[in-house]
């Protein structure tokens, strides 16, 4: 079974950006990596580590166009990182809180999530108690992708 090793997208301010990431969710920065051909543009890499060896990467093109996703719901883009506990979850709260940065929250049954926004409007989802995935396929889940993908489902 494939596991998350790391998730890369795209970033307008490397500034702003390494202070979201770093100083406020204290991601370390494990690696800047820079280079001056990446489809044309000169660019910067920022990777922070995650628990598990897991890595988030931020990538700065300089001169590059923004990406638009007008129309959408804010949250089709968002990301999920998993809290340590109930407590991390309530420190997550008050340090969003007391940064400025608007958040929500949603309730999932067994899971409680704050969604929140870094400088680009990438959606972040911080969460307790971590999603237990199943380890064997859900026999109707192909049908329902290949319904909705037909038109015929909801």
């Amino acid at each position: 079974m494939l596991t998350l090793d790391h998730v890369v997208f795209p970033v307008r301010d490397a500034e702003k950006s390494l202070a979201f990431y770093g100083e406020l969710l204290g991601l370390p920065l494990v690696q800047a990596l820079t280079g001056d051909d990446w489809g044309g543009y000169p660019w910067l890499m920022l990777i922070f580590g995650l628990g598990e060896d897991r890595e988030l990467v931020c990538v700065a093109l300089r001169g590059a166009s923004e990406p638009s996703y007008a129309g959408l719901p804010a949250d089709v883009r968002h990301y999920a990182l998993t809290a340590g506990s109930q407590a991390d979850m309530d420190g997550w709260r008050q340090r969003l809180q007391s940064a400025g940065v608007a958040f929500w929250e949603e309730d999932h049954g067994d899971q409680r999530s704050v969604y929140f926004p870094d400088p680009d409007g990438v959606i972040l989802e911080i969460t307790w108690p971590r999603l237990a995935v199943p380890l064997s396929p859900d026999p109707a889940a192909l049908e329902r992708a290949n319904a909705w993908i037909a038109g015929s489902g909801a």
